[in-house]
């Protein structure tokens, strides 16, 4: 009676799950739906908190009118412009000016060839409303049309940064549904079956819904920011780790189900038996993630917590919701490749057994040999192009980086894009005066009035983002005391300044936490340190093989300065994911009695298969990033995804193993498990007589 009762309350807690995950979902929808309504790519939402920059835009907003929308009109014709062109440009202008509300009649600037003719156009029309200053940006667009030879062009800073929101909005759908199909493809060929690989996917499509809702309560309640950056990711590593943790977990219930006759056994076995590294190795990411808290580039600092909420929410739709589903399709999930009730796997010769087996005959030479490979690849990261200037920054060239390049080519001389000075309204001719009077200052005005500031429009005499105009941003900083000095060249010299400070205070909390908590998992000072020295390698190497490929290969002209950072965060905490689930199942074997080479060989062929797969799964969803149109997503998702590939078949499953297979216990030290076990005391038998 008392069994059956058992066996009734065993099969009702799957729908007792499915019930409280239906629950989750009602409560979580209406929340989930807000997200894209709080995300915001305002330059504000990228810049370094505390910089110069970042005070000049939020004041900009303060002023009358609120933040001003900046566009530069470029009317071009190869040999130069004629009477008639000059007459259209002056229409088309005049149509501007009646259908919105400029904060000055734009004044023709022509250039001294003859060939091109610019005209500065400013409103404050759409304020602070992004969605409106891109329609604003789009209208001048149709307004301003190309014809008979007649060239013309849209640029300036909020041209830019509406062909930006273009790449941010297909972060959205067009990234989702990439990921997915990367993802369903590979698991497909993984399981090899019909049915199993829909399974983790629906979980993990679960997980992101859920990690949205989550993501808009910490913005109401906290204010964090999300961007499309962050919002991206939080997507990536929802389907990346939470289909890592379903590879392991499904591994391990194909196992226990050839020992147990009932699914439901069969998973809480599997759950005991990985349950501890899939919580730990998630714990792992989500701690050196939230070190980017310690950032102070805004865009990095929200990022720790959106990925860490995607993280979270993947892990527990995979410990909960992908165990009930599995234990109610019971051991059909598998078809055709059932496993069966006392059957063992097929055996055969895996690439990790061969793997294994010559890290146990060399393992100091393959340990050598792959370190050198890696240093090798590492010196790559010496070719890395510089900072990438905005321009730059497009995978392919939109009409606003064509307008700059028309713009530095007619007016060799000068700034187009000017530089912006927010001067105490009481001290503004003061501050004027001594603008003007800076080496390297073209031309200023006095600007906007209000709430007591005064904003100055500066245009330097060297082209925008030039060495001239840094070292006029920076005299500009250090003769005018209490003023800000901000504009769109000057939040690049912050974003890189910000990057270096961050690079400082964030990596080193970021190796801290992972060996802290590798320490406590592992109870070894030798097997963490092993770990995290590995994955600072693999980070030096697929820098390096950033540095061979982007610029000679791809054609980039820049590096976008959070790449280090964000790469080395990422990476750092998802290869230590892997080395989790090779070591913690070395332990296991260790404590279950093995030799300390057989537990490492062991370890290797058991688990080789999942870490390859996972491997494969996440360096395909963050290769997705590939694909989007900015140059800072093409690098992040390369780095990234190199380096999970070389972490994988490379460090995690070769170089670790053979470096536990020479260090032997050792590895373990200063546990308990370091020390060879006593021999049992020799029995004597009585004499007889």
């Amino acid at each position: 009676m008392g069994a059956g009762k058992t066996q009734t309350r065993r099969r009702a807690v799957p729908w007792v799950m499915l019930a409280l995950w239906v629950g989750v979902l009602a409560v979580a929808s209406p929340f989930a739906a807000k997200l894209a309504d709080v995300q915001r790519d305002r330059i504000t939402d990228y810049l370094p908190a505390s910089a110069d920059s970042t005070q000049v835009a939020v004041l900009q907003e303060r002023l009358p009118g609120g933040e001003t929308t900046q566009l530069v009109l470029v009317y071009q014709r190869d040999g130069g412009l004629t009477t008639a062109d000059r007459a259209t440009a002056g229409r088309q202008v005049a149509a501007i000016a009646g259908e919105h509300e400029l904060t000055a009649a734009p004044q023709g600037v022509p250039s001294e060839d003859g060939s091109t003719l610019m005209y500065a156009v400013t409103t404050n029309e759409p304020g602070d409303d992004e969605d409106l200053r891109n329609a604003f940006v789009a209208d001048v667009r149709d307004t301003a049309r190309s014809g008979g030879g007649l060239t013309v062009e849209v640029g300036g800073p909020g041209a830019l940064s509406a062909d930006a929101a273009k790449v941010y909005d297909s972060l959205g759908g067009p990234l989702l549904y990439t990921t997915v199909g990367v993802v369903a493809v590979l698991l497909i060929l993984i399981y090899r079956s019909p049915v199993l690989w829909l399974v983790p996917l629906v979980v993990a499509g679960i997980a992101d819904y859920l990690s949205m809702g989550v993501a808009y309560g910490l913005n109401s309640v906290f204010g964090t920011s999300v961007s499309g950056q962050s919002s991206g990711i939080m997507t990536i590593l929802v389907f990346g780790a939470g289909t890592d943790y379903a590879l392991l977990l499904v591994s391990r219930y194909r196992e226990e189900l050839r020992r147990f006759e009932r699914p439901y056994d069969a998973m809480t076995a599997a759950l005991r038996g990985c349950g501890p590294a899939v919580l730990a190795s998630s714990g792992t990411v989500a701690a050196g993630l939230l070190c980017l808290l310690a950032a102070d580039l805004n865009s990095n600092r929200g990022m720790g917590p959106l990925g860490t909420v995607g993280v979270l929410c993947a892990l527990v739709a995979m410990l909960t919701l992908l165990p009930a589903i599995l234990v109610l399709l019971g051991r059909r999930v598998f078809w055709p490749l059932v496993p069966a009730l006392g059957s063992a796997p097929k055996a055969r010769r895996s690439l990790f057994a061969a793997m294994g087996s010559s890290a146990g005959r060399r393992p100091v030479t393959v340990l050598a040999s792959g370190a050198a490979l890696l240093g090798a690849l590492a010196l790559g990261a010496l070719n890395l192009p510089g900072t990438v200037k905005q321009e730059d920054s497009f995978v392919d060239r939109p009409e606003s980086v064509s307008a700059l390049q028309t713009l530095a080519d007619a007016y060799p001389e000068s700034s187009s894009q000017p530089i912006t000075v927010m001067s105490p309204a009481g001290r503004a001719d003061e501050a004027l005066a001594a603008v003007r009077a800076t080496d390297g200052v073209g031309s200023a005005r006095a600007g906007r009035t209000g709430g007591g500031w005064t904003e100055i429009s500066v245009f330097a005499s060297a082209p925008p983002q030039s060495a001239g105009e840094t070292r006029t941003i920076e005299a500009l900083r250090d003769k005018l005391d209490g003023s800000y000095v901000g504009g769109p060249s000057a939040q690049q010299i912050d974003l890189k300044d910000t990057n270096a400070r961050d690079r400082k205070v964030v990596v080193p909390i970021v190796l801290v936490s992972v060996l802290l908590i590798l320490i406590a998992l592992l109870r070894s000072l030798v097997a963490p340190l092993l770990l995290v020295v590995a994955v600072v390698a693999v980070w030096g190497a697929a820098l390096g093989l950033g540095g061979l490929v982007f610029g000679p290969l791809l054609g980039f002209e820049g590096t976008d300065p959070g790449l280090g950072l964000l790469s080395f965060v990422f990476l750092v905490a998802l290869g230590v994911d892997y080395g989790i689930f090779l070591m913690h199942r070395m332990r296991e074997e260790s404590l279950s009695g093995a030799e300390p080479v057989t537990a490492a060989l062991t370890a290797l062929r058991t688990t080789g298969g999942v870490i390859a797969s996972a491997g494969l799964v996440l360096a395909a969803t963050f290769g997705v990033l590939m694909n989007m149109g900015l140059v800072q997503l093409v690098e992040l998702g390369f780095v990234i995804a190199v380096g999970v590939l070389l972490d994988t078949f490379l460090v995690r499953t070769y170089l670790v193993t053979s470096a536990s297979v020479a260090l032997g216990r050792k590895v373990w030290w200063p546990g308990p498990m370091s020390r060879a076990p006593q021999p049992a005391p020799e029995v004597r038998q009585p004499e007889r007589v």
